[in-house]
C-alpha cells in the first residue's frame, strides 16, 4: 500500500529524464549508476570513482551527482541539487518533485539494467530505489549505512531488503550489520583516508592570512535550505563574538554561488556587511585547518573538523515538529559525530532554542579563551582518526570487485 500510495503521489508529478541529460554508453565498460544527495555524498561518491578507476576495475558511472563526481567522470541524469532537502517537515514542500525524480530513475534503470547501483548516503531517497532494483535482479550497494546506531534503528530491515552489500566507515558498525545479517565490510572513512595531516601554518600561507591572527571558521551548511535557516543565527553569533574580540577574523567557505548569494542577502538583511567576515569559494577544509575555532552546524563537516584538528561548536535549528520527531526517535544523547565516536561530552552543541547569538558567542569565546580545552578536543580527535584511517581506496575496490568482473 505504501509503495501505490508513493507511486500514485509521483504520477501526480511526473518527472522525465532530459533527452540531452541522458548518459551515452562511451565505452563497453560495466555501466554503474551512482546517487549522491548532497555535497558530503558527492565528496564520497568522488573517492569511491577514484578508487574504483585507480584499481584498474573497468566502469562507467552515471546517475545523480555533484561537481565533483561530475569530475571523476560520472555523467548525470539529474542535478544533485534536486535532492539536496533539509528536515522532515522541510521535505514536504520538495516530495512530489522528489518522488518523481526516483520513478523516472527507477524506470530509466530497470528498463536498461547497470550491471551495478549504488547508493551514497541519502538512505531516505536511496534505499527505498534499491529495494525496487534488488527486486529486478540488480545488484545494489549502499555506500554509508545509515545511521542506525543513533536513531530509526528499524531501518536495519529496510537496508537487508534494499543492499546486496553495505560499505560500512565506522569500526562499531560491522558488529550491528553482522548480527542482522547483511553483507558488509568496513572501509574506513574515505575522507579520514583522504585527507592530508592538519597543518595550520601552510592553510594559513593558503588563505594568505596572518601567521599569528585569531580565526573563526563559519560552517552553515551546504545546502541551500541549511543556510536559509541558520545564515542569520551565525551572523549574529559573530556580531556578539566581535563585540567582546574585535581583532578577530572570520571564514565562511561556501560551496557554489547560490549559497554565496544567500550568505550576502543574508549579511544585507542583518546591516552587518562591515563584519570583519570573508567569504571563500570552496576550501572548507583549509578554513578549517587555519580557524582557531569553528561554529559548525551539524552534519559530515563535524567529522571533517575532527579530521583535521580543529576545535569547534556544534549547532543547529530545525522546525519544532522535525525536532520533536528526531527527539523520539533518537538514541543517543548527541548528535555530533565527534562525541558519538569519544562516547562523552567533547565538543559543545548548542540547539535548538538554546542556539541563541549570545549563547554560541559565549561558548566560541570561552574555548578561544581556553587553551587546554582547544588541546583536550584535538588530542581525541587525533585518536579517532586513527581509528577511522584505513587504506580505504583499496578496500572499496576489493568489496566492488565482485560486482564489476563477475
Amino acid at each position: 500500500m505504501r509503495r501505490e500510495a508513493e507511486q500514485s503521489r509521483a504520477a501526480a508529478c511526473p518527472v522525465s529524464i532530459p533527452s540531452s541529460l541522458t548518459p551515452q554508453p562511451s565505452s563497453l565498460n560495466p555501466k554503474v549508476a551512482i546517487v549522491a544527495g548532497e555535497a558530503s555524498g558527492d565528496l564520497l561518491g568522488s573517492l569511491l570513482m577514484r578508487a574504483v578507476r585507480d584499481a584498474g576495475l573497468p566502469a562507467d558511472f552515471f546517475g545523480i551527482a555533484g561537481p565533483r563526481m561530475q569530475s571523476a567522470g560520472a555523467r548525470i541524469l539529474f542535478p544533485m541539487e534536486a535532492l539536496s532537502v533539509r528536515g522532515y517537515v522541510e521535505a514536504l514542500g520538495s516530495l512530489r518533485k522528489i518522488l518523481g525524480i526516483r520513478r523516472a530513475l527507477k524506470s530509466r534503470l530497470r528498463a536498461d539494467p547497470p550491471a551495478l547501483f549504488i547508493g551514497v548516503d541519502a538512505p531516505d531517497f536511496n534505499l527505498s530505489l534499491e529495494a525496487g532494483l534488488k527486486r529486478a535482479g540488480i545488484p545494489t550497494v549502499h555506500f554509508i549505512g545509515p545511521s542506525i546506531w543513533a536513531w530509526r534503528p528499524k531501518r536495519i530491515r529496510k537496508v537487508r531488503a534494499a543492499a546486496s552489500h553495505v560499505l560500512l566507515i565506522f569500526p562499531f558498525e560491522e558488529e550491528i550489520y553482522r548480527e542482522a545479517g547483511i553483507p558488509a565490510t568496513y572501509v574506513g572513512h574515505p575522507v579520514a583516508h583522504a585527507l592530508p595531516e592538519p597543518d595550520r601554518a601552510r592553510a594559513r600561507e593558503r588563505l594568505a592570512l596572518a601567521a599569528d591572527g585569531e580565526y573563526v571558521a563559519l560552517l552553515p551548511g551546504s545546502r541551500p535550505g541549511e543556510l536559509k535557516a541558520l545564515a542569520a543565527l551565525f551572523i549574529e553569533t559573530v556580531k556578539h563574538l566581535h563585540q567582546a574580540r574585535p581583532d578577530a577574523r572570520f571564514l565562511i567557505p561556501l560551496v557554489n554561488r547560490e549559497t554565496r548569494l544567500l550568505f550576502e542577502q543574508a549579511l544585507h538583511r542583518a546591516q552587518a556587511t562591515e563584519l570583519p567576515i570573508r567569504i571563500l569559494f570552496g576550501h572548507a577544509h583549509d578554513a578549517m585547518q587555519a580557524a582557531d575555532v569553528a561554529l559548525i552546524a551539524s552534519g559530515t563537516a563535524t567529522l571533517e573538523a575532527l579530521l583535521l584538528d580543529c576545535p569547534h561548536v556544534i549547532t543547529y535549528r530545525v522546525p519544532w515538529l522535525t525536532a520533536q520527531i528526531m527527539k523520539r526517535q533518537a538514541l543517543l544523547p548527541w548528535i555530533g559525530l565527534p562525541n558519538i565516536l569519544a562516547k562523552r561530552d567533547l565538543v559543545p552543541e548548542i540547539l535548538q532554542e538554546r542556539a541563541t547569538p549570545e549563547n554560541l558567542a559565549n561558548a566560541l569565546r570561552g574555548l578561544l579563551e581556553d587553551e587546554g580545552a582547544r588541546q583536550a578536543q584535538i588530542e581525541e580527535f587525533r585518536i579517532q582518526r586513527a581509528r577511522l584511517r584505513r587504506d580505504t581506496p583499496r578496500l572499496i575496490a576489493h568489496a566492488l570487485r565482485p560486482f564489476l568482473q563477475g
